[in-house]
């Protein structure tokens, strides 16, 4: 992932992903962007996944949400999800930090209850949110070594 535009090399990995996952992280990341206008995306292509996260600065340590690609399956990441109230019950995971919440459909992402989740986040971040600047990503890391990103291969 090291020729081209960050956007370019991003599209590049997604692309490496059966249709169904590339179509609904694509869907997801659409999303959460209009939810989250001015974030910097800072990209982890790592062994185990393709990782965009999304955050008021550089800093990895300031995001709040991120979305993660595996060979079966696309996960909405927030990254401080156990301070979260969660009514609906959405969020999966029992750690001191993170929650996360299995896409099976990036329309899950336009509920109130996801909506209300990101809203918390933002408001939740140690830093203000910069709407007013235009978005950006950054390729932070690339893994030489990576698992197949297709189930069965």
């Amino acid at each position: 992932m090291s020729s081209g535009s960050p956007a370019q090399q991003w599209a590049r990995s997604i692309d490496k992903y059966a249709p169904e996952i590339g179509t609904l992280a694509r869907a997801a990341i659409a999303l959460i962007r209009r939810q989250l206008p001015g974030a910097v995306e800072l990209v982890y292509d790592n062994y185990n996944a393709l990782v965009i996260g999304f955050g008021p600065s550089e800093r990895a340590s300031e995001a709040i949400v991120s979305i993660a690609l595996y060979p079966r399956c696309v996960n909405l990441f927030f990254l401080q999800g156990a301070k979260l109230s969660d009514p609906e019950g959405l969020l999966q995971g029992n750690g001191k930090q993170v929650r996360r919440i299995g896409l099976n459909d990036a329309a899950v992402l336009e509920t109130t209850a996801v909506r209300t989740l990101v809203s918390q986040a933002v408001k939740g971040s140690h830093k203000a949110w910069p709407r007013n600047r235009r978005r950006r990503m950054v390729i932070r890391a690339v893994s030489a070594k990576q698992r197949p990103r297709r189930p069965g291969v």
